[in-house]
């Protein structure tokens, strides 16, 4: 089960419209927690209601031979036992449903802490860290404070209803005792008959705590897979017919080396990225950011997307990461072996939707078009694991790395193994980027540690530079990927990324990036009011500067 639900949660970057979008708490907490305790809890119950239907088959004719109205007696005792225990239980439900949300979110306070504790140290905010960390506790010690009352009360009845079973089948029995129409040894064969068979039926008395707990479980599961399915009703985008942004991909196209009359025309470039008719919108707000925006872009076209802060520079990337696809428009990627599975006449080039592909070949698109376009953003994510794994993220996964035969995909697992970077190759490729002296700090490839702790931010960003010098797509999105570092370490990498032959999308606001680009995409925020398009893109010459910019 955890598989599956891991499967579905990375599936289709539903991970990022979880947290984005703020759908559901703590998803992390229902598959570790929630599945483990619902999983035991199942097998638990499975096994109790075996042994229970066994005991009652075989107790339920001693019972009935021995005094048929005693048996009628037992079902009316349980069926109000069970009915008054729903009565007094109710909101055990709630309650359970709301410590495990109350628990899970004072627990991701706590892992907040862990990651951000340089931050806090530097702004010397442990005092509001503490006082945060307390209100999340109250809020749990409260709510678990009315769950211990609410089982307090039913522990209290289910006592007394255990208690009244050694007397009442006596009772009911006596009579014919006294009348002497029975042994007094059929007494006590009755009452250990009876109480068998009452616990039997009396499980829902017995175990309403861990069924409500367990009802609490089955609601959290039952919700996280309706987000996961996307039928949660502020998940799936499609039930309101909200429209979206069209990506599709299409067979990259080089130019004919010779014209219509045999002539041999002006060089051009195969086109890599094509934006049709963009208009984005954030995805909850809907507030337009970009309007009408057409754009093109060929192997070694270097754009740079400037703007004020809030104009979209950075939703723009999303969009084009496929991330954010509220609005209208079409974005086309070209690459190489772009599957044909449905074909429309698109800009000259056959053109491949997403939805319509086979399983298979969709994830093994997915690999292709993640190494065609690469994204860096501002602060680099350091995966879980070694040195080697920090510069082999995301392009070769454990499987190549180990060498693992469990790969579904044998051919593709042994492409991803010979085109593994070597120890050289890697040592090779953190002298470009500066941090030769990385091996030495840390013992090696395979030493680990929690490298964004242990690595400064313009360390993780020239780390990032590395990945995708390894990669080599054939273009790549950077947002502000060099902001911490000087203007010296950033042109150099600048100028190592356009040596490898790699066509790069910059968002940035310092000018020294105009040297490293040809055309400037200028963003600006958009006014309600004329409806106007909100950008402008020109080529970038030796005489620009950032006075020659719009005003903002």
């Amino acid at each position: 089960m955890t598989s599956y639900y891991m499967d579905l949660y990375l599936k289709n970057r539903t991970f990022y419209k979880i947290q984005s979008q703020s759908i559901i708490d703590n998803p992390d907490q229902r598959i570790v927690d929630d599945l483990s305790s619902f999983t035991g809890t199942a097998l638990s119950f499975s096994l109790t209601l075996f042994n229970a239907a066994v005991d009652m088959i075989s107790f339920s004719n001693i019972l009935y031979g021995i005094y048929p109205p005693l048996f009628v007696v037992l079902i009316v005792y349980s069926l109000g036992g069970t009915a008054f225990s729903v009565f007094l239980g109710k909101g055990l439900v709630n309650l359970n449903f709301m410590q495990e949300k109350k628990e899970a979110d004072f627990r991701y306070a706590l892992v907040r802490v862990r990651e951000n504790a340089e931050s806090i140290a530097f702004y010397g905010g442990e005092n509001n860290e503490k006082q945060l960390l307390l209100n999340r506790f109250k809020r749990a010690f409260e709510n678990l404070s009315q769950l211990l009352i609410s089982s307090r009360n039913l522990e209290f009845f289910t006592n007394g209803y255990r208690y009244l079973i050694q007397i009442l089948p006596a009772a009911v029995v006596a009579p014919m005792y006294f009348s002497g129409k029975i042994e007094f040894g059929v007494i006590n064969q009755s009452v250990s008959a009876f109480n068998h068979i009452l616990s039997d039926f009396s499980l829902i008395v017995y175990q309403f705590q861990a069924i409500s707990a367990f009802s609490a479980i089955i609601d959290r599961l039952g919700e996280f897979d309706d987000v996961l399915e996307g039928s949660f009703p502020s998940y799936d985008s499609k039930s309101t017919d909200i429209p979206e942004i069209n990506i599709q991909y299409a067979n990259l196209c080089f130019p004919s080396s010779t014209g219509f009359n045999g002539a041999v025309p002006k060089v051009d470039f195969p086109k890599l990225l094509e934006v049709c008719n963009l208009t984005l919108q954030t995805p909850i707000s809907r507030n337009v950011l970009i309007k009408d925006l057409f754009l093109e872009i060929k192997d070694g076209d270097h754009l740079l997307v400037m703007g004020p802060s809030g104009s979209g520079k950075t939703s723009f990337l999303r969009a084009l990461a496929g991330l954010w696809t509220t609005g209208q428009g079409s974005i086309i990627f070209y690459m190489k072996d772009a599957p044909q599975h449905e074909v429309s006449v698109l800009s000259g080039s056959d053109s491949f939707k997403l939805e319509n592909a086979p399983k298979d070949d969709l994830k093994s698109f997915n690999e292709k078009r993640a190494r065609s376009v690469f994204f860096l953003p501002q602060r680099p994510y350091m995966a879980l694991g070694t040195l080697r794994q920090q510069l082999l993220y995301p392009t070769w996964s454990e499987n190549s790395i180990l060498g693992s035969t469990d790969s579904q995909d044998p051919a593709s697992s042994s492409k991803d193994k010979d085109n593994m970077p070597t120890v050289d190759d890697l040592i090779h490729v953190l002298k470009i980027v500066r941090l030769g002296d990385i091996l030495s700090r840390f013992d090696g490839f395979n030493s680990m540690h929690e490298w964004s702790s242990v690595l400064s931010l313009g360390e993780q960003q020239r780390l990032a530079f590395a990945r995708l010098l390894l990669s080599k797509p054939k273009l790549v999105l950077l947002d502000e990927s060099t902001s911490a570092l000087d203007e010296a370490n950033e042109a150099h990498l600048y100028m190592q990324i356009e040596a490898a032959g790699i066509t790069y999308i910059s968002v940035g606001h310092r000018s020294s990036l105009f040297n490293f680009h040809n055309s400037i995409l200028h963003i600006s925020k958009v006014n309600p009011e004329n409806g106007r398009q909100n950008w402008q893109l020109k080529p970038i010459s030796q005489t620009t500067t950032q006075e020659s910019m719009p005003s903002t």
